[in-house]
Formats: structure tokens, sequence, C-alpha cells
């Protein structure tokens, strides 16, 4: 098929562009920057700004298939001090893209959202019970980010229930892994504490935001992957979580990194820097219900994966050839 991969630039969409050429389809990325780590595979990769209903309709033309992961994003720190630009963008970047797939005959529609559309008084402790995908409204989602995403699953049913677009929904649950963003202010938890455990020595002290009881669950990319392929084939137009039901502490999360770095390191606690809702757990009930599937990498085996490549992207900068663990 021909296939249209909006944000193959980024992190999801890199390695997504990746699985749909091993499958032998002809692929289109779009993005308004090129992958940062390692060229893109796409048979043509397109530089466009989809926050303009004209480049959208260019990327979407003679598409079969559309995965939109088009977004302006990054970790906790970002999302929460962006609000008024990064919901604009979000907004126009899919609302447009929905309306260039309707006019350009699009088959099969896929949206990724995110777990910040669950109601915040859902989320509000650490032993926090796994959110379900019915549990969305009544709404009480994250300020910003997740509001855009609700309003966006709404209106991608829409197109669906009115104009007959095949869509598919999916929200995200802490995807993580190589070539993903480590520093600059976008990277998530996980790279983050990979990059700083990395360059501390041992013995030292890393810095932690908030306590480090808030809890999480992560989905290693490889996951990420086939279950987004799995959901596209599965014919289910509702919206289905995509994580992990692994559920773990901030300060669990420095230890595995640690314990993969083979560094013994001490914490300190910022509680002035953001950390989001307190508990956040998936409900993968339909995901097995729907594929049959749900993710197998352990964040022990994950992180592994993703240490072993931020601290050779670290070495490389940084001139070290310190051996890897």
């Amino acid at each position: 098929m021909n296939i249209l991969v909006a944000g193959a630039g980024g992190f999801i969409g890199h390695h997504l562009v990746e699985r749909l050429k091993s499958e032998g389809h002809w692929v289109r990325g779009v993005d308004i920057k090129r992958p940062e780590f390692g060229d893109s595979v796409a048979d043509e990769f397109v530089i466009a700004d989809l926050r303009s209903f004209e480049g959208c309709l260019q990327a979407a033309y003679g598409m079969d298939d559309v995965y939109q992961l088009a977004a302006d994003m990054g970790g906790i720190g970002y999302i929460t001090s962006k609000h008024a630009a990064l919901t604009r963008n979000n907004v126009l970047i899919n609302s447009h893209m929905l309306e260039a797939a309707r006019v350009s005959g699009v088959n099969r529609y896929f949206y990724t959202s995110s777990a910040c559309v669950y109601p915040s008084f859902l989320q509000s402790v650490e032993d926090v019970a796994p959110l379900r995908e019915d549990e969305a409204i009544p709404a009480d989602p994250e300020k910003g980010y997740g509001w855009e995403k609700l309003f966006t699953e709404q209106l991608t049913a829409y197109y669906n229930e009115e104009c007959g677009l095949d869509v598919r929904i999916v929200r995200f649950h802490n995807i993580y892994g190589p070539l993903g963003a480590y520093d600059g202010g976008k990277e998530k938890a996980p790279a983050a504490i990979c990059r700083k455990v990395y360059m501390a020595e041992d013995g030292a002290e890393i810095e932690v935001w908030g306590d480090g009881e808030q809890t999480r669950s992560f989905c290693y990319i490889d996951d990420c992957i086939e279950g987004l392929r799995r959901i596209m084939e599965s014919g289910y137009t509702k919206p289905i979580n995509l994580g992990t039901e692994e559920l773990i502490t901030v300060n669990q999360l420095v230890d595995v990194v640690c314990d993969v770095a083979g560094k013994s390191l001490t914490r300190s606690h910022d509680l002035t820097k953001p950390q989001g809702v307190r508990g956040r757990n998936s409900d993968n009930t339909i995901l097995n219900e729907i594929i049959g599937w749900q993710p197998e990498t352990t964040i022990r085996e994950g992180i592994g994966h993703t240490y072993r490549w931020i601290a050779g992207e670290l070495a490389k900068r940084n001139g070290s050839v310190r051996r890897l663990p």
C-alpha cells in the first residue's frame, strides 16, 4: 500500500517508517524536520508544516493509509510550559489532516492520542487503578496537551460517524526507547534519567523531579510499533490503550537505570519541578480482547536497550571511549 507517516521526523514516526518499509509498503514521510538520529528510509520524505491545510493536502494525496503522529509535544517540563502554543499547533495539524484525508479519499486513518486525556481525579494517588478507555468522560484531562488530545479524539470519531472515514484511535502510555530525545527539554523521564545516570560519576548524586514516588507504566518502542500495526489491522474504531501494566515509581525507574549502568548513585528531589499526575497505569483489557496481544518488553529489558543507546550517543558527542555496560 501507499502509506503516509505524518510526524516521520519524530521518535515513534521514524521507527514506524522502518517497520512499514520492512513489510514492503511504499511510504511517504512528512514532518517539519528530518529525523534527528539517522536517515529516514521512507521512499519519499517531505519537509512540510502540517499546521497548514495545503501542507496536509499534499501529504495525504494518493495515500491508502495515514498514520497521524505529527505533534508539538515533549516531556512533562515542555508540555506544562507551552499550553497555548502547543494546543494551537496540534489542533491545526489534526483538524487539517483529518479533512485532507477525507478530501483525498484515504482508506484508513490512524490517530495517536495519549493517556493525558484521562481525568486527573482518577490519577491522584500512587497506587492507581489501571485506566479504562471508557473513563475519559466525564472529562478532566491534563491542561493543554490532554485537552487537545481529547478534543481530537472526538473530532476523529465524528469523521468516522459522519464521513465514513475508517479510523483508529490509540492512547499511548509513556513510549520510550532508542532514537528518542534525551536532552534539550523535550525528553521524557526514562531518557532524562538515562542521561543523568550516564553523566554522573559512580557514587555521585542526581536530581529527580518531585519526590520520586509518582508512578507510571512505560512502553518500549518495539512494542509500541507492534501494537500500532496490530491495531490498524483490527478494524476497531474506538479509543484503545497502548501501554504496559507494569507500574513503577520514578525512584524505582532510577534504580533500574543505575543497575543497568552498574552505578550506585544518590538522589536529590526538586519538589518545585513539574511531575504530572500522581499515578497512571494502563488497563489492557480491550487491547487483549481486540488484538489478542499486549506489550511484552519488561522495563529492565527496555531500559537496557535505551541506556546503551543514549550512552553511546553521549560518548560520541563528548569524544569519550568509556566502556558501555
